[in-house]
């Protein structure tokens, strides 16, 4: 006995349900982009704007909280490298996780964004939280994974990058991405 696929296409319940499931499937990523993107806009603010932090050394400094992480990290090297310009460095992950989270909510080279905060989220995982015990406890592993999905699937809906798109395909200069 042989079963074909149905192939009418009347409208039922069933293409009604099937029809919020397509929505709910086109846009699952954007409360995961929405929450990466304000975290990593508020905590390059937060670093750029505690006085405290941005300092080589005393209490809560990136100087201080590198120096503390350096013999447990993975990576001691990266420290090492990041501690010749403490500051500097802070400025750079201040500015970078600002440049990712404003990237990420408007949709603006969603991809790149999205790796950029990957590789952030790596670099602070095997410094920052590597000795965490157990591994689970670390919040950047989970970051990590969490840019993953958008590093795959970009910003297709709901972006700037979306609208370039669009604006391209009515040009006829055809699409890119």
């Amino acid at each position: 006995m042989t079963h074909g696929m149905r192939t009418d296409t009347h409208a039922t319940q069933l293409n009604t349900t099937r029809d919020w499931r397509d929505t709910a499937t086109r846009y699952a990523l954007l409360p995961l982009r929405v929450f990466l993107g304000v975290t990593f806009v508020y905590a390059g603010l937060d670093k750029l704007t505690d006085s405290a932090f941005m300092k080589s050394g005393g209490a809560g400094s990136i100087g201080d909280t590198m120096r503390a992480a350096r013999d447990s990290s993975a990576v001691p090297a990266l420290i090492d490298l990041a501690l010749k310009n403490p500051v500097g460095f802070g400025y750079a992950i201040a500015l970078g996780e600002l440049a990712v989270g404003i990237g990420i909510l408007v949709g603006l080279f969603g991809r790149l964004a999205a790796l950029g905060g990957a590789l952030i989220s790596l670099s602070l995982w095997l410094t920052v939280s590597w000795a965490t015990t157990p591994y689970y406890y670390g919040n950047d592993l989970a970051y990590l994974m969490a840019w993953l999905p958008l590093v795959l699937a970009g910003t297709p809906y709901l972006s700037l990058d979306a609208s370039l798109r669009a604006r391209r395909r009515r040009r006829g200069l055809g699409s890119y991405s």
